[in-house]
C-alpha cells in the first residue's frame, strides 16, 4: 500500500467521527452472500479506524485488522475495545501479504483499495484466500441530486487549496484509469456482483467541515497554516444553505473466484 505517512495519521480523528459508517444490514448481506459463519477468519486490509473490522468482529468472526499507519491501528483498537469487539491488530499493509498468511474466508477493504498496487494485491490475496472464500469493497457514492450540492461546495473550495492537483484525483479523470471492476476482471476473483444500501440523513456545516479533513486530499498535514483559511472559506460558502442533506448508497463489490 503506497503510504503517505503523516497525511494519513493526521486523518485519523476525522476520519472515525466523520466518514460514512457502513450500515449493519450491508454487512449481514455480505455476510449471507459469502456465506459467513461465526468463527471464520477475515482480513480487513486498510482497516483505518476499524469501520469494517468492528462490525465483522462483533458479528463473531475472526477479524484481523491491517494497516500500515500505527495512529489508525490504535483507533481501531480503541473501537473494538468500546464495541466489546476482540480483534487481532497486525501492522502491515497490501505490499506485506505473504502466502503463509491465512487462510482467509473473506478479505474486506472500505476505501483501501485504490491506494494498492492493485494487480498485485489481487495476486497476493490469492494465496491466503480460502477456496471458496471472497474479496468484498466498501465504498460510498453519492448521486448527482440538489440534496448532495454541498458537497459540490466543499470539494469546489478544497479544490482551492490544492485538492484537484493530487494525483489520487487526477488519476481517476484519464482516460487511461482502470476500475477496480476491470481488474478484478483480469484476476483470479472475477465473479462479481454488488449490493448496495442506501441512507438519507441530515448533516451539519461541522460535520462537513470533518468529512472535508477526513480525506487525505484536503488533510490537515496537507493544508498545514492554511487550516484556518480553509475552515473559513468553506464555512462561508455553506453560509445561509439551510438545513442540509445528504444521500448515500453504501456499496460492498463482492469477487469471487469462478
Amino acid at each position: 500500500m503506497t503510504s503517505h505517512g503523516s497525511r494519513f495519521q493526521s486523518t485519523v480523528p476525522f476520519y472515525a467521527r466523520y466518514r460514512l459508517a457502513y450500515p449493519p444490514r450491508l454487512i449481514e448481506r455480505v455476510m449471507e452472500l459469502t456465506g459467513l459463519k461465526a468463527g471464520d477468519a477475515v482480513l480487513d486490509l486498510g482497516t483505518g479506524p476499524g469501520l469494517l473490522a468492528v462490525p465483522f468482529a462483533a458479528a463473531g468472526m475472526r477479524v484481523t485488522a491491517a494497516d500500515p499507519e500505527p495512529t489508525m491501528l490504535a483507533a481501531a483498537r480503541e473501537a473494538g475495545r468500546a464495541a466489546g469487539a476482540e480483534l487481532t491488530l497486525w501492522s502491515g499493509g497490501s505490499d506485506d501479504l505473504t502466502p503463509g498468511m491465512g487462510p482467509f474466508r473473506l478479505v474486506t477493504m472500505g476505501r483501501s483499495f485504490h491506494w494498492m498496487d492493485r494487480a498485485e494485491t489481487l495476486t497476493r490475496l490469492d494465496a491466503i484466500i480460502a477456496p471458496g472464500g471472497a474479496i468484498a469493497l466498501f465504498h460510498d457514492e453519492h448521486p448527482q441530486t440538489a440534496e448532495n450540492h454541498w458537497r459540490d461546495v466543499m470539494n469546489e473550495v478544497a479544490d482551492r487549496y490544492g485538492r484537484g492537483n493530487e494525483p489520487a484525483i487526477s488519476e481517476r479523470k484519464s482516460p487511461e484509469y482502470r476500475s477496480h471492476e476491470s481488474y478484478l476482471l483480469a484476476s483470479a476473483f472475477d465473479v462479481l456482483e454488488a449490493v448496495s444500501v442506501i441512507v438519507r440523513k441530515p448533516i451539519s456545516v461541522d460535520e462537513i467541515l470533518g468529512r472535508a479533513l477526513s480525506m487525505s486530499t484536503c488533510s490537515p498535514e496537507k493544508l498545514g497554516s492554511r487550516i484556518g483559511a480553509f475552515e473559513s472559506d468553506l464555512r462561508a460558502a455553506l453560509a445561509g444553505s439551510g438545513e442540509l442533506t445528504e444521500i448515500a448508497g453504501l456499496t460492498a463489490l463482492i469477487a469471487r473466484r469462478a
